[in-house]
C-alpha cells in the first residue's frame, strides 16, 4: 500500500452541505478536497421542495435555482381518503430535483476552486491524534487535518449516527409524467398525503415531471409486500391523490429506496469530525427543511471553522438553534403516523386552517440564525 496522500481539508460526500462546505473553504483560500463517490449526476431520495432559507442559501452561493427550472410552490394541500384541507404557505418555496440541483452545487464548488474528485468511495475513516486517514476503494487512502463528513443518509464505516428518536422510516421516490389537466391541477401545489403507517408529497419539479416521495414504517410495508402493493392501497384509499395521478406514467422502472431515516436525530456532540447536512440533522420530511438545514450547517460549520472557533462550539450552536424546531417536527411526524393519526390530521387543520400555516412557520430555521454570505 502506498503511502498516504495528504491534503489540509477533506469533505466527504458531493451532495448540497458537502459542495457548500468545499465551495466556502476554497472560496476563503483554503485548499480543500472534495470525495463524491458517483461518478455523474443521480438522482436523490428527497421531496425536493427548496424553503427560502435554502433558496436564499443556493444564491449566496451562486446558484440560481429558477434558472435550472424549479417550479414555484405557494400552497400547501393535505389529503387522506377523501378529506382534503388546502392553505396558502407563509412564504413562496421552490421545487427543483436533486438530480439538476446537486450538480450545479458540484459545479460552484469546483469553479471556486475546490479539488472535487468524482467516483471515489471512502471505505474506511480512522483518527489518529491530530490526523484523519480515509482508506479509499481500490487501495489508496488520503491523511487529511480537517475532515467534513457529508455523507448525507449512508452512515460512514464504524462512524454510525447515535439511535434517532424517529428511525423505523423507508423512504421511496419515483417521477411520473401527469396528464396535462393533472399537472395544472399539482402547479403551485404541494400535495401532502398521509396513508396508514405513513406520509408522502407530491409536487412539480423541472419540465412539469411530477415528483413522488415517501416514507413508511417498516411493519406497514411488510404488510404491503413491497412497494407495488403499497401503491396501489395508497391510491386505493386515498381519492384525491388518484385523481391527480391516474392515467399518469411512471418515468422509472422502479424507485428509489433508502433505508433506515432517521428522523429526530440532531448531532450534539463532536465526534472528531464536522458533520453537516444528515450527518448533522435529519428533520422529519412533511416539513420541507431538510434542504434548507443542510446547506446552512454547511455554511455554519464552514464559517466557524474559518473563524477559528471550535468544533465542539459549532455542535452547541446547531443544537441550540435547531433542537426546538426539530422537537416539533418529530411531535408532528409521530403524530401522523400512529394509529388513525392519518385520518385525524387533516381533519383536524380542517378545523383550525391557521395551524398548518404556523406549523410550516415553526419548523423553519430561526431567521436570527441564518447567516449572511459574501457572494461567491
Amino acid at each position: 500500500m502506498s503511502a498516504p496522500h495528504e491534503v489540509d481539508n477533506l469533505v466527504i460526500g458531493g451532495g448540497l452541505a458537502g459542495s457548500m462546505v468545499g465551495l466556502r473553504l476554497a472560496s476563503a483560500g483554503r485548499s480543500v478536497t472534495l470525495l463524491e463517490k458517483e461518478r455523474s449526476a443521480h438522482h436523490k431520495v428527497c421531496g425536493e421542495f427548496l424553503s427560502p432559507e435554502a433558496v436564499e442559501y443556493l444564491r449566496q452561493a451562486g446558484v440560481e435555482p429558477l434558472d435550472l427550472g424549479a417550479a414555484t410552490i405557494r400552497f400547501l394541500r393535505m389529503s387522506s381518503k377523501r378529506t382534503v384541507v388546502e392553505a396558502a404557505l407563509p412564504f413562496t418555496a421552490l421545487s427543483l430535483s436533486r438530480y439538476a440541483l446537486d450538480e450545479r452545487m458540484l459545479l460552484r464548488a469546483a469553479e471556486s476552486g475546490c479539488n472535487v474528485e468524482r467516483g471515489v468511495f471512502v471505505e474506511k475513516l480512522a483518527t489518529h491524534g491530530q490526523m484523519a486517514v480515509a482508506q479509499l476503494r481500490g487501495g489508496e487512502s488520503l491523511c487529511a487535518r480537517t475532515v467534513f463528513l457529508a455523507t448525507g443518509k449512508h452512515d460512514l464505516h464504524e462512524w454510525d449516527r447515535t439511535p434517532a428518536s424517529q428511525s423505523d422510516f423507508i423512504g421511496f421516490k419515483m417521477h411520473w409524467q401527469l396528464t396535462p389537466a393533472q399537472t395544472e391541477a399539482l402547479r403551485n401545489f404541494i400535495e401532502i398525503f398521509l396513508f396508514p403507517g405513513g406520509y408522502g408529497g407530491l409536487s412539480l419539479v423541472e419540465g412539469d415531471v411530477a415528483n413522488l416521495a415517501l416514507v413508511v414504517r417498516r411493519a406497514a410495508l411488510r404488510k404491503k409486500s413491497g412497494w407495488e402493493a403499497l401503491l396501489a392501497s395508497i391510491l386505493d384509499e386515498n381519492r384525491p391523490l388518484r385523481q391527480l395521478m391516474q392515467g399518469s406514467k411512471a418515468l422509472w422502472e422502479r424507485p428509489l429506496a433508502i433505508s433506515p431515516i432517521p428522523y429526530g436525530y440532531l448531532a450534539a456532540r463532536p465526534s472528531g469530525l464536522w458533520c453537516v447536512g444528515d450527518q448533522a440533522a435529519v428533520i422529519p420530511s412533511f416539513t420541507g427543511d431538510g434542504m434548507s438545514i443542510a446547506l446552512h450547517s454547511a455554511a455554519l460549520a464552514a464559517q466557524m471553522y474559518l473563524t477559528g472557533e471550535s468544533m465542539d462550539e459549532y455542535y452547541r450552536t446547531l443544537h441550540a438553534q435547531l433542537s426546538r424546531g426539530m422537537l416539533l417536527a418529530t411531535w408532528g411526524s409521530r403524530a401522523m403516523v400512529s394509529g388513525a393519526g392519518h385520518i385525524f390530521t387533516p381533519f383536524f387543520y380542517s378545523l383550525f386552517p391557521n395551524a398548518m400555516r404556523w406549523m410550516a412557520a415553526s419548523t423553519r430555521i430561526p431567521e436570527q440564525a441564518l447567516l449572511t454570505l459574501p457572494a461567491t
